[in-house]
């Protein structure tokens, strides 16, 4: 796992800690120490930390004029144990709240595991953005990963599933990603 970096080829458009709105303003990365762990497993030292043991992020653009963030993730999201739900509302999603951000974009191809819990914080963040005409889209979760989010009732707050995998979304600039998801979420509402 250590030689899974997070998507760098966006780096020319945004970095989170360049970006003084970001929970990661300020931060320095090493490519050589090796710190971060997903259980025994080191990952690569540009993912980051934000309170879970097992779940790491990057937050890989944002588009205060447009209100959108993609984030990608890595390791095992576990609700059960660890409520990574709530780390990843609490320590990342609630800050870009604050500074209107309200679709969000999360890369789940490397996510290898989820395990869920109840769903309030998923909820919790599905009413903050609502309103504002906002949406949560998790693209390219791996089969049964989806099926346990499935089970923990979270597609009744972000969209997932075969409509939003198989996409290659590391060959798209971020702004065509996005246009790509609002159109899906246009599409998904006019069709409930």
């Amino acid at each position: 796992m250590h030689t899974i970096e997070p998507y760098y080829n966006w780096r020319a458009y945004y970095l989170a800690e360049n970006d003084n709105k970001s929970p990661f303003y300020g931060r320095q990365y090493s490519e050589f120490s090796f710190r971060n762990k997903v259980y025994n497993y080191y990952i690569h030292p540009q993912w980051d930390h934000f309170g879970s043991d097992t779940l790491y992020a990057k937050i890989l653009f944002v588009d205060y004029q447009e209100g959108y963030a993609i984030i990608e993730l890595i390791g095992e999201w576990n609700d059960c144990l660890y409520e990574d739900i709530q780390a990843l509302k609490q320590n990342i999603i609630d800050e870009l709240i604050q500074n209107e951000i309200y679709r969000y974009i999360l890369c789940c191809d490397n996510v290898l595991n989820f395990h869920g819990s109840d769903n309030c914080y998923y909820e919790e963040w599905y009413n903050e953005i609502i309103d504002e005409g906002g949406w949560i889209m998790l693209l390219d979760t791996l089969k049964h990963v989806e099926d346990e989010m499935r089970c923990a009732q979270i597609h009744h707050y972000a969209l997932l599933g075969p409509s939003y995998n198989q996409l290659h979304w590391r060959n798209q600039k971020p702004e065509d990603l996005y246009h790509w998801a609002d159109m899906a979420v246009t599409k998904y509402l006019s069709e409930a």
